[in-house]
Order: C-alpha cells, then sequence, then structure tokens
C-alpha cells in the first residue's frame, strides 16, 4: 500500500509538515515523487517512521536517530526489541510515580500512612534511567553490569536524610572546586579538599572505594565530552583540573 505525505501523516499522527522536514534533512526520503509532484511512502518508509517515532518517545535527537536507521548495519528487528526494552523501564517508571502519587492522595485523606522514603522512590528510579539513558553504555563497559547495578540499588535505597546529604554534597565539590579552579594550582589546598569531597560524594554512590577507579572515573570527565560539558559549563578547563586533582589525590598522577 501507497501513502501520500497527507494520508501518511493522518495514518501516524504527525503533521505533513514535520514528514516534509524529515525528507529535507534525509531522515525519512519518499519512495519516489509521482507525475504530479507528490511524495509517495511505501511500507518500507512507514516502517521506518514507526522506528524514528520510537526513539523520538525515548528522547533522542534527530541529527542521532538519522545516524541510527541510515546505518548499513541497521537491523530493524533488533531495534524492536531494544525499543521494547526501553519503553518497558519508562513504563515501570511511570506506574511508580502513579503509585506514590496514589499513596500521597490516601496519606492526605488519612486512609494510610507513607514513610519519607516512599515518597522519593517514583524520583530517585527516574534520575537512576537518566543517568543509565546518558551514561550507561560507557560506565558498564568500564566498571561492569555487577558495579553499576550494585550503585543504582544503593541510590534507590538511600533515605530522605541520605539524599539531603549527597545533593548537598554535591553542591559543596562544586563551590570547592570553583574557588580552587581560581588557584590553578590542582596540588593546592582547596583542589585536594575538593578531591576529597568528590571522594565522599562517590561513596553515597558505589559500595567500593578504590583509588584506581576513582582516577578513572576522572579521567573519563575529560575524555567524554558530556562529562566535560558539565563541569566546564561555568569555566572551561574545571575538567581538566578536578581530573589532575584526583589523580594527585590518589597518587595516580602519571
Amino acid at each position: 500500500m501507497e501513502y501520500t505525505v497527507q494520508k501518511l501523516g493522518s495514518l501516524a499522527g504527525v503533521s505533513t509538515r514535520t514528514l516534509r522536514y524529515y525528507d529535507e534533512i534525509g531522515i525519512l526520503k519518499p519512495a519516489r515523487i509521482n507525475s504530479s509532484g507528490y511524495r509517495i511512502y511505501g511500507q518500507t518508509e512507514v516502517d521506518c517512521l514507526q522506528q524514528i517515532l520510537f526513539y523520538r518517545e525515548l528522547g533522542i535527537s534527530l541529527e542521532s536517530i538519522k545516524e541510527i536507521v541510515t546505518a548499513p548495519s541497521f537491523d530493524g528487528s533488533a531495534a524492536l526489541k531494544e525499543h521494547r526494552k526501553k519503553l518497558l523501564e519508562k513504563k515501570e517508571q511511570l506506574e511508580m510515580l502513579i503509585a506514590n502519587v496514589e499513596k500521597t492522595i490516601a496519606v492526605t485523606e488519612g486512609r494510610m500512612k507513607m514513610s519519607n522514603k516512599e515518597k522519593f522512590e517514583g524520583f530517585k528510579k527516574k534520575m537512576i534511567d537518566e543517568n543509565e539513558k546518558k551514561y550507561g553504555n560507557e560506565i558498564r563497559e568500564k566498571y561492569g553490569d555487577e558495579a553499576v547495578n550494585k550503585s543504582n540499588a544503593k541510590l534507590q535505597n538511600m533515605t530522605q536524610a541520605q539524599y539531603d546529604e549527597v545533593t548537598k554534597l554535591a553542591e559543596l565539590v562544586a563551590e570547592t572546586l570553583a574557588e580552587a579552579f581560581k588557584t590553578r594550582d590542582p596540588a593546592g589546598e582547596l583542589a585536594q579538599k575538593a578531591a576529597e569531597l568528590h571522594k565522599q560524594w562517590l561513596c553515597y554512590y558505589w559500595n567500593e572505594y578504590s583509588k584506581e577507579a576513582h582516577a578513572g572515573l576522572a579521567q573519563m570527565y575529560v575524555d567524554d565530552e558530556r562529562f566535560t560539558a558539565y563541569y566546564d559549563k561555568e569555566q572551561p578547563g574545571t575538567a581538566e583540573f578536578l581530573r589532575d586533582a584526583i589523580h594527585i589525590y590518589t597518587g595516580m598522577k602519571k
């Protein structure tokens, strides 16, 4: 079966403007242009659009989607299985938030009691899922599934008091690091204090601490542009400064 832009847009629930834009950027080309100049889409394009919309639902940029779906190695069947996995994770997170809201309503109506830990379970799950989406592959490759799973479990089981503590500690790390950066001395007292605070912050998430792992993480802050952008957003060069301070703190400086 073939579809015009209007028919495909109506079928998929997207605007004709969106489909024309997808054509312009090369993410979804029509199968052909008919004699009247209309874009005509076939089954292959319908299936591709479905994949694009799945990826968009998962928050992936159009630029990244284009790289994925136009790659010669793209496997539609494998992609669908991955979509299913990610959507089930999203469903689990939403169900936790819905359950959280329902419990809170019951508490406000006096029908049940709710611990402070329960009040934040859904939000911590969302944080874990977002971290997995952004950095999961790199972190798991570097530290292994078991270590990452234990870290996620530790975050999920944090009490509200612990969560408040680690949030304040993260702010203190950022403040101390910013002051230390002004000295331009990664071996200085302030920089080494920032490295120590960073270790304390990590220990809220890591089950086991090692100097090697700490130094390796600091190096990744420089090697991975996403981490670099996070640390350098206020002052370029901060990621490298933190890396150097941590390497001195751990004794791993080359």
